[in-house]
């Protein structure tokens, strides 16, 4: 049996889901400024994953990479979610969002 496979879904999966309370979490406490980090981290690993031969580490550095990118526009939905009720808003940025 071959493994391969199975494992790289299940890392796809778990890499997917830690995206998602890192957007929430970045929107809340920095807005959506920090866009240029997930920008620079997307680019580094899937360059990363080009130049790596390991297929499980190659496979999570492009899924990582990937999904960094993707966060980008995530993280200005997000705002857009907190604008519209849907999340919390920062208290402490309260001036970032329109007003309803």
């Amino acid at each position: 049996m071959y493994f391969t496979g199975i494992t790289i879904a299940v890392m796809t999966f778990l890499t997917i889901g830690i995206w998602h309370p890192i957007v929430i979490k970045t929107e809340y406490y920095w807005g959506t400024r920090p866009w240029i980090l997930y920008l620079i981290v997307g680019i580094c690993c899937c360059a990363g994953a080009l130049f790596t031969d390991n297929v499980y580490l190659s496979s999570f550095l492009g899924v990582f990479g990937a999904s960094s990118l993707w966060a980008i526009g995530e993280l200005f939905e997000q705002k857009k979610r907190v604008e519209r009720g849907w999340f919390p808003k920062n208290p402490k940025r309260k001036s970032d969002y329109r007003q309803a």
